[in-house]
């Protein structure tokens, strides 16, 4: 298959782009800048999706595109921060869609990141594809985000809407950024720990991507968590056990908010997501539990 990624140089996009090569798929990567670094085999465009719609070539021979950019959310939210968030996400898709209609010849199906900030906080509820969306900054960005995406439906491409989870790999993501501190034994839970985390392997999510990209019949919401969420506290205690480290050395929550301000949400506030539409679709993880997905990571 021929495929269109946008986000290519990120964590997730990078991983994503070795493996559709890996298994003989060609590649058209559309960053901010054209980038050295991607195998020669790999075509890139320049596209900045705050200004301008990326370029008809990128798309025109794409029998799929997945889409990943977006200015990170991990960051203090300023009010400019806010901005480029939703900017990024919301306008960079309408862009991205905006160019799929210009087209004679459209791609058969647009996998659209989004989050599981969609659902909100909502405490000890187990949600699913089906259940409502939440309220505040995060939610009503993945309501739009979702909502731009879906406006290639119409056009006759089939648009999958993937509620991304907290990421797992060690060379970028949550786990990276918090190796450090458990390695030297300073790691800890965050706030009282009861929040969820529902998380998934890095290598899942490429998996569920492309899976997303040829599954002809599977549309609409997807929740990308693995099928075991945990509390902080248990994440914590997981985490330090493999790395044979103590984990005594709790955050506040008042000092998450200091330190963070309202982007202290998404780390206090959970969400327990079950992946019951990719599991109905015959999706299997290869890493559902999270001891053996955090062995994996650190090998």
């Amino acid at each position: 298959m021929n495929f269109t990624v946008t986000g290519a140089t990120g964590f997730i996009g990078r991983r994503l782009v070795r493996r559709l090569l890996a298994e003989g798929h060609s590649v058209h990567v559309l960053s901010r800048k054209v980038r050295a670094g991607f195998a020669p085999e790999v075509r890139s465009s320049a596209w900045d999706p705050e200004r301008e719609d990326p370029p008809a070539d990128s798309l025109s021979t794409a029998d799929a595109v997945i889409h990943l950019a977006g200015a990170p959310v991990a960051q203090r939210w300023t009010p400019i921060a806010k901005g480029r968030i939703r900017e990024s996400r919301v306008e960079g898709t309408k862009r991205l869609v905006g160019a799929l209609a210009a087209l004679s010849k459209r791609p058969q199906a647009l996998v659209s990141a989004s989050a599981v900030g969609y659902y909100g906080s909502r405490g000890d509820e187990v949600l699913s594809e089906a259940s409502s969306p939440g309220r505040g900054f995060l939610s009503e960005v993945c309501i739009q985000w979702e909502n731009s995406a879906m406006e290639a439906e119409p056009l006759g491409v089939r648009v999958v809407r993937l509620r991304i989870g907290v990421v797992l790999g060690k060379e970028g993501g949550a786990l990276a950024r918090m190796l450090p501190a458990f390695q030297w034994g300073m790691g800890g839970r965050l706030g009282s720990g009861k929040q969820w985390m529902s998380w998934i392997h890095v290598e899942d999510l490429v998996s569920l991507m492309l899976f997303a990209a040829q599954s002809p019949n599977l549309r609409g919401p997807v929740n990308a968590t693995a099928p075991n969420p945990v509390n902080n506290a248990e994440f914590t205690a997981i985490l330090a056990d493999v790395l044979r480290r103590p984990a005594l050395i709790p955050a506040p929550a008042f000092a998450i908010r200091t330190l963070f301000g309202e982007m202290a949400e998404i780390l206090l506030d959970g969400q327990r997501v079950l992946p019951q539409t990719a599991l109905a679709a015959g999706f299997e993880f290869r890493h559902p539990g999270l001891k053996s997905a955090i062995q994996d990571l650190l090998a």
